[in-house]
């Protein structure tokens, strides 16, 4: 019988400095167990894609021309309102400051050669490793009228995961605001109720977020009661 192959250690190969979000290890991201299958040496970077620069391609210089325009009606421009604007995968996602974000979506919704009519809701991330900006929310807008979609992101802190709501330019997003708050505890400042949506009102932690315990949570409904409709909560 051959002697067994000399094992070799896997050294990650040099990549172009880009942020880096995360460094997982092994295939599906375990060390407490032996390693049979050869997985255990994958070392995967989990990176965001750097900021594009102009010409972006597609309809996506036009829109960015055309925010600026209507932006400087207000005294502000694109650079000030966004960070940066980032295309991956044909989408174009604008990293847009909170202190500007109402004005930004609002020029979204109506400057007639936008008309991003619906926005499809909101979603909350969570980053750990980004310290100062552990929380995203990411907002998908789309235009029927000029068959356009883009995606507004705003990022807040761990100590302060405030964030600005757009309910009062679009009300659709109410529920989808809620359910961040939920399960990431993504606080939407000027929501007009903001009460947990899927998890019990007295419900302890945010089950979405990366350092939620996974399992172990006892069932807490045996015994409960709900009171009539009469006796809920009001959002008045």
């Amino acid at each position: 019988m051959s002697e067994n192959p000399t094992s070799v250690e896997v050294v990650p190969v040099d990549v172009p400095t880009l942020p880096v979000v995360d460094v997982r290890k092994g295939m599906f991201g375990g060390g407490q167990s032996g390693d049979t299958s050869g997985y255990g040496g994958i070392v995967r970077r989990v990176e965001f894609p750097a900021p594009a620069q102009r010409p972006y391609g597609s309809y996506f210089d036009e829109v960015a021309d055309e925010l600026n325009a209507s932006l400087a009606d207000s005294g502000l421009s694109l650079d000030e309102a966004v960070e940066a604007v980032v295309i991956q995968a044909d989408e174009i996602t604008f990293h847009v400051r909170p202190e500007h974000l109402l004005a930004f979506v609002g020029r979204l919704r109506d400057e007639p050669s936008l008309r991003f009519e619906i926005c499809t809701g909101v979603s909350g991330v969570h980053y750990p490793q980004m310290t100062g900006r552990e929380f995203h929310a990411v907002w998908h807008f789309l235009s029927i009228t000029h068959n356009r979609r883009i995606r507004v992101e705003v990022s807040a802190s761990a100590e302060h995961p405030h964030v600005p709501s757009i309910v009062s330019i679009y009300p659709a997003d109410d529920w989808h605001e809620r359910e961040a708050f939920d399960m990431f505890g993504i606080v939407f400042d000027g929501h007009p109720g903001l009460t947990r949506i899927l998890m019990p009102d007295d419900w302890v932690g945010f089950p979405q977020r990366k350092d939620y315990p996974l399992g172990g949570i006892p069932v807490e409904y045996k015994g409960a009661t709900i009171p009539p409709p009469d006796q809920r909560r009001s959002y008045s």
